[in-house]
């Protein structure tokens, strides 16, 4: 394809993440085309590329739900009132937020329906019919569905009334089978977004004040986005018996006493598609993983003359062999755009690496990449395509992974009283920071009332933030978050 023709159009330039983050963001989910605004309030269109990611994310988390001995079902999207009013601390943590169903067809329901802001209510209505005896136990179910919540402020993929996510409901014969489930699916969502997403986490307890609605306990991942702000990432839920007294959920024991399960919910959502765009994206716009990347190589084709046309497109189907079936490819063949365009394209979308093709490549039996994390370039031998490509793109995976884990550790400061943490925020720094903990929920309040910043939890891992240790105390990690 020439230089010189096609359109004479680039992508346009996006605000600076500095100016202003939360308008870079839109840009960016707009234009990368990964989600529009729709005409429903509050809700988004997930374009195919965004849902493209989605799947691959969702691939992978699959993978390893199932891999823990889960299996996947289908609850009803529709929540009778009074299943959900049985529940009085769940009713009270979620009834802002639910969005209720009065009538079907033409006639007004005897019994609102809540559109699920979450299953619990209507999974333990369910457990209680399905589990008689100890040998029904464990019960290890997960879903994958959409839910509604009626928020009043919204923003693409974070944010919004109606999202996908997946939601595990399990029960148990004792505490220490659920709380070993609890911290089995908290490290199985660490290890995820970890890995496959390229984005450090600190894994811990939340605090009594930002815990589930109903639960007795939460654990949570919890992210550093580009702008200094927290983003709770996944959460893992111990349940305790409170629904499972609510809703009538025993077993009988091998004794045969009746007794009470012991249940946990865990989740992760969409929302993680806004975590990769604000923590790996630039001023040219997405920076995508490669494990989850929708293309993880574009192939732009480059020709002057007409003539070189039939040997670059000869070439290609060279290319594309070498690669092999295991790259997810794309070649850019369009002749209405320019390859200076494609480049800014392909920037934009966050596709980890660029091949460009042109005579003098075919000449020399090679091809020119193009790393999108580092805009380093390197021409591969033809002959060494099929080994070369995929190191290349493990490569990029983990440098990925260290730049946004660098950022992290350079934005988590360690101080050791409450004042200055507020200090910290009052001086309008960003990140985490670290302090010791009395346990008190007056700590938490005067931070959150006097510069905006929340216990995001307790971690778990201690190894950076032993001097913080002081007896009757825990180790909080405080931030502003989404």
């Amino acid at each position: 394809m020439s230089e010189n023709t096609g359109k004479k159009q680039f992508v346009e330039d996006l605000t600076d993440q500095g100016d202003d983050f939360s308008r870079w963001y839109n840009e960016v989910v707009r234009k990368a085309q990964l989600a529009d605004y729709s005409p429903v309030r509050g809700s988004m269109v997930i374009r195919p590329y965004g849902y493209g990611l989605w799947e691959n994310m969702q691939q992978l988390l699959d993978r390893r739900i199932k891999a823990t001995g889960h299996e996947n079902a289908y609850f009803p999207l529709l929540i009778p009132e009074s299943l959900l009013q049985l529940e009085a601390d769940h009713v009270e943590g979620f009834a802002p937020e639910c969005a209720w169903v009065t009538e079907g067809g033409r006639e007004k329901l005897e019994e609102r329906y809540a559109i699920r802001p979450t299953s619990e209510a209507i999974i333990g209505h369910m457990y209680s019919k399905w589990i008689e005896s100890y040998r029904d136990l464990p019960v290890l179910i997960n879903q994958w569905a959409n839910v509604m919540r009626w928020e009043k402020v919204t923003r693409l993929f974070l944010r919004t009334a109606e999202f996908l996510w997946q939601e595990g409901h399990t029960a148990h014969a004792t505490e220490q089978e659920c709380l070993e489930e609890v911290l089995r699916m908290l490290e199985v969502y660490r290890d995820f977004v970890e890995t496959e997403l390229a984005i450090p986490v600190y894994a811990g307890k939340k605090s009594d004040a930002e815990r589930f609605a109903g639960a007795q306990d939460t654990y949570t991942i919890e992210a550093l986005m580009k702008d200094g702000k927290a983003l709770q990432a996944g959460t893992s839920h111990h349940l305790g018996q409170h629904f499972a007294k609510v809703f009538d959920i025993t077993y009988q024991d091998e004794a045969g006493k009746r007794q009470h399960v012991w249940q946990t919910s865990w989740g992760v959502s969409t929302r993680l598609v806004g975590a990769i765009v604000m923590t790996h994206g630039d001023e040219r716009g997405l920076r995508l993983p490669p494990n989850v990347a929708p293309v993880q190589v574009v192939i732009v084709p480059i020709w002057r003359k007409e003539e070189d046309k039939a040997a670059v497109s000869e070439f290609l189907v060279k290319v594309k062999e070498a690669i092999g079936p295991n790259v997810r490819i794309k070649v850019d063949d369009r002749d209405q755009y320019s390859p200076g365009w494609k480049y800014n394209e392909y920037e934009m979308r966050g596709v980890p690496i660029r091949l460009e093709v042109g005579p003098k490549d075919v000449a020399s039996a090679a091809v020119m990449t193009v790393r999108r994390d580092t805009r380093a370039k390197e021409s591969v031998p033809l002959a060494e395509l099929g080994t070369r490509l995929p190191a290349m793109l493990a490569d990029v995976q983990k440098t990925m992974f260290e730049q946004a884990k660098a950022f992290r550790d350079e934005n988590t400061v360690l101080v050791t009283t409450k004042e200055e943490v507020i200090a910290h925020f009052a001086a309008e720094k960003r990140g985490f920071v670290a302090v010791p903990w009395d346990g008190t929920a007056a700590f938490e309040t005067e931070i959150k009332e006097k510069c905006g910043a929340t216990m995001r939890c307790m971690p778990h891992d201690l190894s950076r933030f032993g001097s913080l240790e002081r007896p009757g105390h825990r180790v909080a990690l405080f931030a502003r978050a989404y």
